[in-house]
């Protein structure tokens, strides 16, 4: 089964204000249809109290509901999958927890890494930091355009290589241009958002940004006729 794998994904937080539903709801009414929730330092009933009240404001914005780490809790919940960094549960473990039909996104921060996560078949990558950001801890080296431009040149010389490659961390609303350029196929977002004046209006601003680009590479793959 195909999974449609969002270009714009949005990354929660909670503040001292905001918890991570009223973030979650302000991003998806600016145009956010992804959301992942990302919850630090919880205990294990806090954290399932969070996702709930996150699922059902995904449902009522029809968004698609991915957490981040917990793979029994994306179980429990029946969310639409997971997100996976380097030292949580295995893919393969995932998989077999969740079943097939489920979302299962990695964390990669190099072309062997990309490399590793297609063989075991994740549906699609987070490829970065692209700049340095507070909202992750234990950070990997920083990549930047540069470097994530030429990890997307390797990928795309790899055979049978057609994962989605999302960039990560640290992006900002003037970044969005030069990083598409790249060719890589979409971007994850949180602090641009979460820390905006109007999260709903700064997450309306991505989502236009990024459909430019989609309806851009729906057009260049359409057939040409003289």
């Amino acid at each position: 089964m195909k999974k449609h794998i969002s270009n714009f994904q949005y990354i929660s937080d909670s503040l001292k204000d905001s918890s991570h539903a009223m973030l979650s709801e302000l991003a998806c009414r600016g145009g956010a249809k992804w959301v992942q929730l990302r919850v630090k330092n919880q205990v294990a009933y806090k954290w399932e109290k969070i996702a709930v009240e996150v699922q059902r404001v995904c449902a009522k914005y029809k968004a698609t509901f991915i957490i981040n780490d917990n793979v029994a809790l994306a179980k429990n919940l029946d969310a639409d999958g997971v997100h996976l960094g380097k030292e949580d549960v295995s893919i393969s473990e995932a998989r077999r927890i969740l079943g097939p039909n489920k979302i299962i996104g990695g964390s990669a921060n190099t072309i062997q890494d990309i490399i590793r996560l297609a063989k075991h078949q994740v549906d699609y990558i987070g490829l970065g930091p692209y700049k340095f950001t507070r909202t992750k801890n234990n950070l990997s080296p920083v990549l930047g355009l540069i470097k994530i431009q030429d990890i997307i040149k390797q990928a795309n010389q790899c055979p049978d290589l057609s994962i989605p490659v999302i960039a990560i961390g640290g992006i900002k609303l003037e970044d969005v241009n030069q990083i598409m350029k790249t060719g890589i196929d979409g971007i994850a977002v949180s602090s641009a958002i979460n820390h905006a004046p109007s999260q709903e209006l700064a997450s309306r601003s991505f989502a236009e940004k990024l459909n430019i680009y989609c309806n851009k590479k729906f057009y260049d793959n359409q057939p040409q006729y003289s």
